[in-house]
Parts: structure tokens; C-alpha cells; sequence
């Protein structure tokens, strides 16, 4: 893979903190799959369900 600079790289918008998080290597395989941009996060909008 060619380096890319950080602002070429996707983004999505988090729906739990609403904040625009950046693709990064180790979820290369899953991005499709990627919703929070983080574990806190990943915790509050499971509870919210």
C-alpha cells in the first residue's frame, strides 16, 4: 500500500460523540463494519439499543 497523507484518508462521523474519526491500519480488513471511534463509545450506543 502507498502512504497516503492523513488528510486522503476516510473518514467516518461517530453517532454516539458525533465526531469525525480517521481510518486506520488495523481496521483495514473491517472498515465497512467500523461505527464508533472508540470502546467508550462502542459501549454507550450498545446500552442506548
Amino acid at each position: 500500500m502507498k502512504m497516503r497523507k492523513k488528510s486522503d484518508l476516510p473518514t467516518k462521523l461517530c453517532p454516539v460523540c458525533n465526531r469525525p474519526f480517521v481510518w486506520r491500519k488495523k481496521w483495514e480488513r473491517d472498515w465497512d463494519n467500523v461505527i464508533y471511534c472508540s470502546d467508550a463509545c462502542r459501549t454507550i450506543g450498545k446500552k442506548q439499543n
